[in-house]
This record gives C-alpha cells, structure tokens and sequence, in this order.
C-alpha cells in the first residue's frame, strides 16, 4: 500500500510555549509521581504501538523506503519490549533505597528516593524515528516526568503519525508532540528545561549543549562517528563479511552504530573483498535497486552528500556503486584501499559504502582509531582471545564489541551510549529510567543523637577536639613502598 505523500503541520511558535507551560503545571500536579498512574501510562504507549504496526510500518517505508521487516525488527518489536519491560520493573525501579548499614547513621534514618526530575525535552533524528522516540519517552514516564517530544522533520510521515497518536494515548497534561524545524527547535532550546535529551548529529549537539547551559541544564547527547572494524585473519571470515556488510547496509546505512569502515592486514584485504562480494550477491540475487529490498536515504541532501563522497574517493570500488537521485537510491558498496586521508574517511559516512583500509597489522590498527575521534562502537571480529584483549584494551569507545555489530544495543542490560565525541550518557532499561531520575537523599534526625554528636556544637574545648580527633585513628592499610608493576594489555 502506497502511504500519501504529507506535508508536516509545524508547531506555532506561540503554542510552543503554552505546551511548555501545560506540561509544567501538569507536572506540578502531582499526578507522575504515583507509580500506578505510570504504569498506567506506559501500558498506553504500548497498545499505541500493537494498535497501530501497520501504520508505522507504512509510515517507515515513505519516510525511508525501509522493507517492512527491518522496520518490525529493528524498531517496533525493540520499542514494544523496551515499553514492556519497564512496565514490570518500574515498582522496582522506583522503589526508596537504603544506603550500606552503618552503625553509626543507622539512627539517623538515611533513605535515597527516586524522583523525577521535572519537565524534560527529548530531540529524536529520523534515522531510528520509533527506537529513538519511545526509548528515552519510556525512562522518562518510568520516572514521573512531564516530556515534550520532538521528532525529526526529515521524517515527516512518522512525526505526523507521532502527533495525531500520542495526544490520543498519553495523558497532554505530561506528554506532548512538537513538530518543526530550526526555528522550533530553537524556541525550545530557548524555554528551561529538567533535562534535554538530544539524539543525532555532533554540530547540533553542541548547540544544544551551548542552549542547556545557559539553564544549567543537564544533557544526555547520543551522537556517533566513525565506529571501526578490525578483522583479524584468525577469524570466521564468511561470518565476518555476512556480519560487517549487514550493518553498513541495513537502514541504508543511516545508523550511528553502523560499522563505518574496515581495518585489515594489506596481504588479507582481498580475502575480506571476496567474502563481502560474497555475502552481497547473497543478500541481493536479484538487484539492491528491487523494491523492498533496501532503504533509501532520507532526503536529496542526504543522497547528494553521501554520494560526493563516493565520487571523490580515491580508493577502488570493488562492488556496488550505482546511484539513482530520483529515488535516493546508493547500492550497498565496498570500496578497496582507502587512505586516511580519502574523503571516506574525512566524515561519518551515513549511507551504504564501506571503505575497507589496507594496515601492515593490530598495531597500526590500534594507532589509527587512536588517531581519531572515540567512536560510539568498535567491533572486532577475530577467534583470538588475546587480539581482542589487545584492541578493546588499548582503544576506547562507547561499545567493544566482538564477532557482532549493532545488535547490542536492543540487548536488555546492556547500556548503550557515547564517550567524548561520541556522545555521554545512557540508555535502555534502567539506565533510561536513571537519567530522568533525581536521586533525592533524605533522612531524619532524632533529638536524643545530639548525646552523641553534641561535641560537634560551640563552645569548642579541649575534650570535644579529643573527640574529633578520636575519628581521624581508624588504622590505614600498611604504608605502600612503591607502585605495583603493571604490564601492558
């Protein structure tokens, strides 16, 4: 079914602010704070997603001309779980704690209560519209939070969809949909916020970090960069290749944690070559181009970008390599001895081609991610136990990653986020609830521990200094002579 084109109604300016003003009073209200009201609240959102699959999926494939299984597989089976899983846990999330016993705090009742933050801000990219979205809308709702949502212009048939379902599923008092552009987002970065999320790219992450600091407003940045590849020639190459190319292709390409390029010994890149051309005539037998078969880019500018890049590259194309600017339309590509200087590498790629760069071995692998940026991911591929402690212990990144790419992000437990340029803070299950939580230390007095602790008030004399200095003669462990030896990983 061919989903009609729309054209997405902006947010006014004017009623961006009384958004902003409606969500703080409900906030205030009280009502987010009860548990009860935020399962209430989440079960919602997960029949919004069972009730309307169809729509999504059709929404999905306009925006990005994605087959519909990689939609139902990537992203609404992923958000349906995600909803899920904090609707069962969130009693427990949420739950006061007690700190460590001690005898001594013991009287004086110390307790740790979760609480929300207050009324936050979440800016979701188009590349992952429904994963980005509910992700961070859950752990937010979890919390007790009031959360304006805004999603990506670039996606307008999902943002539509965004804005006609949520008012209709989640209570507008606490959640809302702004939809715009620059000027919108601007208006928002403008009004103070508890917390702003920002998914996507790193030039508008600074801007939205610059905006948040002028509120002092904490910031969870999920950006991306160039996450690396090494495969080691003690590996299980069809696996790798089948694995590697995968990544790079599903979406188009347009996936933060995609692997954004290769890094293997010169005498194996042709080995790599074959294997990947391998795997591509599998996943195609009859052509990427085919209806179905693969995801387009996002906008003309998006295609226009990816392809200059492909253009200009000095390195040799090996498969792939057709374009088609009507459709928005790049073939999954590898591309064979690419230099570190080659347009390939001067930026993270976004798209389907995959620059494979020829190194004498490990260690000038190791030198050349080090070179660069932290990316979000780093993926190795190799049988060896020591090669992957070598590479994971001698690089860092938001994600070490071994023999899999992408797929640990929809891993329940695992935290996925950024370090440095990459990005900071993170997300999924709990650690989404932690973000939009305040930690809030409480505890209560009694008058009768004033016995005990009454030396800490003046007048100061000589036995109230003896029994200060009583606290300060917990033996240490013996002196240290000298640092330990410590060998390299």
């Amino acid at each position: 079914m061919k989903v009609p084109m729309v054209e997405l109604q902006y947010t006014s300016l004017e009623d961006i602010e009384k958004i902003h003003t409606t969500l703080r009073n409900g906030f205030h209200s009280g009502k987010s704070k009860n548990v009860k009201y935020r399962k209430y609240q989440l079960l919602q959102l997960a029949y919004m997603i069972k009730d309307n699959v169809e729509r999504f999926e059709e929404a999905l494939t306009a925006d990005l001309g994605r087959p519909p299984f990689e939609s139902h597989f990537l992203e609404i089976v992923p958000s349906l779980m995600e909803i899920l899983s904090a609707w069962s846990s969130v009693e427990k999330w949420a739950k006061p704690e007690r700190p460590p016993f001690s005898i001594n705090a013991a009287p004086l009742r110390p307790v740790v209560h979760k609480e929300p933050k207050g009324v936050v801000l979440v800016i979701n990219p188009f590349n992952f519209p429904i994963w980005t979205c509910i992700n961070p809308l859950v752990g937010a709702i979890a919390a007790g939070n009031a959360i304006v949502i805004k999603p990506s212009e670039m996606g307008p048939h999902v943002s539509t969809l965004f804005a006609d379902l949520i008012p209709k599923y989640l209570d507008p008092e606490l959640v809302a949909v702004v939809n715009g552009a620059a000027p919108e987002a601007t208006k928002l970065l403008e009004l103070r916020w508890d917390h702003i999320w920002y998914t996507g790219g790193g030039r508008v992450g600074r801007i939205v970090s610059t905006a948040a600091a002028k509120h002092l407003t904490p910031v969870s940045l999920h950006l991306g960069g160039k996450s690396p590849v090494f495969v080691d020639p003690n590996c299980d190459l069809e696996t790798a290749a089948t694995r590697i190319l995968w990544g790079k292709v599903i979406n188009a390409g347009q996936v933060c944690l995609a692997p954004d390029y290769v890094l293997v010994p010169r005498d194996f890149q042709s080995k790599l070559v074959d294997a990947l051309k391998e795997a591509a005539n599998k996943f195609y037998p009859d052509s990427a181009s085919k209806p179905g078969a693969c995801s387009r880019l996002i906008t003309p500018q998006a295609f226009n970008r990816v392809k200059g890049l492909l253009d200009n590259t000095k390195g040799s194309i090996v498969f792939g390599g057709e374009t088609d600017a009507a459709s928005k339309f790049i073939a999954p590509t590898a591309v064979k001895d690419v230099g570190a200087d080659d347009s390939l590498m001067s930026e993270e790629i976004f798209g389907p081609v995959l620059p494979i760069v020829p190194v004498k071995d490990v260690d000038e692998a190791i030198a050349f991610v080090n070179d660069h940026d932290n990316p979000l991911a780093l993926y190795v591929f190799s049988k060896d136990e020591a090669y992957k402690k070598k590479v994971f212990g001698n690089t860092q990144s938001g994600a070490a990653i071994a023999n899999e790419v992408v797929v640990h992000a929809g891993i329940k437990g695992l935290p996925a986020g950024g370090i440095g340029p990459s990005g900071h803070g993170y997300y999924t299950g709990k650690y989404s609830f932690d973000v939009f939580t305040h930690l809030r230390s409480s505890m209560d007095s009694p008058s009768w521990i004033d016995k005990i602790l009454g030396f800490r008030f003046p007048p100061y004399n000589d036995l109230e200094s003896a029994r200060a200095a009583s606290l300060l003669r917990k033996s240490l462990p013996r002196r240290p002579t000298g640092p330990p030896k410590v060998s390299a990983v």
